[in-house]
C-alpha cells in the first residue's frame, strides 16, 4: 500500500481532497469501450467486420498504448461505428453484460488504491476518454464519486447522430478536473492522479501527487525526467472475489478465538469434574 490514510481529527478542517483516475489499462486490463464489441455485435448493433476490426484495435491498443494520432483515428472510427445507434439499447447492453465483461479485468491494485483513498476521506473521481454510457455504469461497479467522460450528441430520435458533444482527452481532462476542483473545493495541490498514457500528462501535472500507472513509453520517459512514482498494475481479479480478503477473520483474531475456545472447554471440564466430586461425596 502507499500509505495514503491520514488522521481524520488532523485533516477534517482542511479543503477537500480528491483522487483521479484514468479508466483504461489504469483500472481495468483493457479498453472499456471495445471490450464491449462483441456484445453490440450479439445485440445488432455491429457487424462482424466492426468486431475483427475493434479485436484489432484492441490489440494494437494493449500491446503498445496508443498515441495522440492512433487515440483520434480511434475517436474518429468509434464516432462514425456508433452513429444511429440507440442510446437506450446501448445502456441495456452494457448493463447487462458489465460484470460478466468489466469485473474480471478490474486491476486488484487500483481497487486496493480506491479504497485507501475512501478511507483517507477523499472522492474518487473517474476520468475517461470513453462514452459516458459506459463509463458511467463502470464508475458506479467500481464505487467511485465522480465520473469525467466523453459524450456524444442524442438526436431527437433517441440515436447517436455520430457527432461528440464532450470529448474528455488530452488537456480536456486537466480543465475537467480543474473545474471540479472549483466548484467541489478540491486542493488540487493535495490531490492524487494515476494514468497510463502521456496524452493524460497534462491532468497529471495538474495535481500534487501524479503517479505513472502501466506507462506506455513516452509516459514513462516523463515521469522518470520528473521523478513521478511509476505503479505496475497487473493482478486483474474479480470484486467479489477480493470480499473474503477483506472480510474473513485474520490469522491472529483466528488463533485468539481458538484458544478461548479452548480456555471454555477447559473450564467446563473443570467444572464438571467438581461437580462428580461433590456428588460422590
Amino acid at each position: 500500500m502507499l500509505g495514503l490514510v491520514e488522521n481524520h481529527s488532523l485533516t477534517h478542517s482542511m479543503p477537500r481532497t480528491a483522487a483521479f483516475f484514468d479508466l483504461d489499462k489504469t483500472v481495468i486490463a483493457k479498453s472499456s469501450t471495445l471490450t464491449f464489441s462483441k456484445s453490440f455485435y450479439q445485440g445488432g448493433l455491429i457487424n462482424r467486420r466492426a468486431v475483427l476490426r475493434t479485436a484489432y484495435t484492441q490489440f494494437v491498443f494493449l500491446a503498445g498504448g496508443a498515441d495522440h494520432d492512433q487515440m483520434e483515428r480511434m475517436r474518429e472510427y468509434l464516432s462514425a461505428l456508433c452513429r444511429g445507434w440507440n442510446v437506450q439499447q446501448v445502456k441495456e447492453i452494457v448493463a447487462e453484460t458489465l460484470h460478466d465483461l468489466i469485473d474480471p479485468i478490474i486491476y486488484d491494485e487500483a481497487a486496493s488504491l480506491i479504497e485507501e483513498h475512501h478511507t483517507a476521506g477523499r472522492d474518487v473521481v473517474i476520468v475517461s476518454t470513453s462514452g459516458a454510457e459506459v463509463v458511467e455504469p463502470i464508475g458506479e461497479l467500481l464505487g467511485a464519486d465522480r465520473v469525467v467522460a466523453t459524450r456524444m450528441v442524442v438526436g431527437d430520435d433517441g440515436c447517436f447522430t455520430g457527432e461528440v458533444e464532450y470529448y474528455a482527452y488530452g488537456p480536456t481532462k486537466a480543465e475537467a478536473i480543474e473545474e471540479l476542483a472549483r466548484s467541489e473545493g478540491y486542493d488540487l495541490a493535495r490531490c492524487y492522479a494515476y494514468s497510463d498514457s502521456a496524452t493524460d500528462v497534462p491532468m497529471l501535472k495538474a495535481v500534487g501527487h501524479p503517479f505513472a500507472v502501466n506507462p506506455d513509453r513516452a509516459l514513462r520517459r516523463e515521469a522518470l525526467a520528473r521523478e513521478w512514482p511509476i505503479l505496475d498494475f497487473n493482478r486483474p481479479v474479480r470484486l467479489k472475489q477480493r470480499l473474503p480478503t477483506l472480510t474473513a477473520p485474520s490469522r491472529p483474531a483466528l488463533l485468539a478465538a481458538a484458544a478461548v475456545g479452548a480456555a471454555a472447554a477447559t473450564a467446563g471440564l473443570v467444572w464438571y469434574a467438581s461437580r462428580r466430586r461433590a456428588a460422590a461425596g
